[in-house]
């Protein structure tokens, strides 16, 4: 009889790198849709994740404000969430913020604070500057600067929902049913370089920009590297989080 273990890893390799799931759909008209059967399909691939990432990107939820920018930001702390939003109010001008809603799910220990802002640029931008180019300059700001903060989205009419959990609970936590969109990707996430923590999460964002993928990219140091060249700067120590920065530099520079 084969040597089925040898057969699947004839490296011995000790490290599963392709073992995240990965579900999208889309409405081609643009007619929004609830993410119910996202979510059924993603848990479908429950056996693929384990519990310490899963998340979701939808495009089309937020229609009442789809010309701002709306910015979903996690906190560690009551002060970083005080000093991060003295830093927006600052820099934009904010039309509506709130709490993202969640309820109780048994799954989810210890959630950060996960607030929204939906916001446009004002005169403290830099006659010149790009309204997007702005953005992505003061995402990094805080990420970078604000130890107890990270925005995870930042674009218009869309959002990214993520943290520690298989993503039906995710799911469950930011209460998805209740939300519809035009295009959904959801992502499990089975960690193999980095641990598994609410912004290691997938998908990865900057702008309107969202990636899920699965396996692993050898070649996160250099193209760090690269990046900072363009102003984006690496914080989560992912290949994922590359990839997102490299597609708004490529597809929109």
């Amino acid at each position: 009889m084969k040597e089925l273990n040898r057969t699947q890893n004839p490296y011995q390799d000790d490290k599963v790198i392709d073992a995240c799931s990965i579900f999208g759909a889309m409405d081609t008209s643009g007619k929004r849709f609830s993410g119910r059967g996202v979510i059924k399909g993603i848990a479908n691939m429950h056996d693929r994740g384990n519990g310490l990432g899963g998340g979701f990107a939808v495009y089309g939820l937020y229609p009442e404000y789809a010309d701002l920018y709306a910015f979903h930001i996690m906190y560690l702390s009551q002060k970083g969430k005080e000093d991060v939003e003295a830093f927006l109010k600052d820099k934009f001008h904010l039309i509506h913020t709130e709490e993202v809603p969640s309820q109780p799910t048994p799954a989810i220990v210890n959630p950060p604070l996960v607030w929204r802002y939906f916001l446009e640029t004002g005169p403290q931008k830099p006659e010149g500057q790009a309204d997007d180019d702005y953005v992505v300059e003061s995402v990094m700001q805080v990420n970078t600067q604000f130890p107890d903060a990270f925005v995870f989205s930042s674009g218009k009419n869309m959002a990214v929902f993520k943290g520690v959990g298989y993503p039906e609970e995710i799911a469950e936590y930011f209460c998805l049913e209740q939300y519809e969109g035009y295009l959904w990707t959801a992502h499990g996430r089975f960690p193999t370089n980095t641990r598994g923590w609410w912004g290691g999460a997938h998908p990865f964002s900057i702008l309107d920009w969202t990636v899920v993928h699965n396996g692993e990219i050898s070649s996160y140091g250099i193209n760090r590297r690269y990046l900072e060249q363009f102003g984006y700067h690496c914080t989560m120590q992912t290949d994922t989080e590359v990839v997102a920065y490299a597609i708004d530099l490529l597809m929109r520079k």
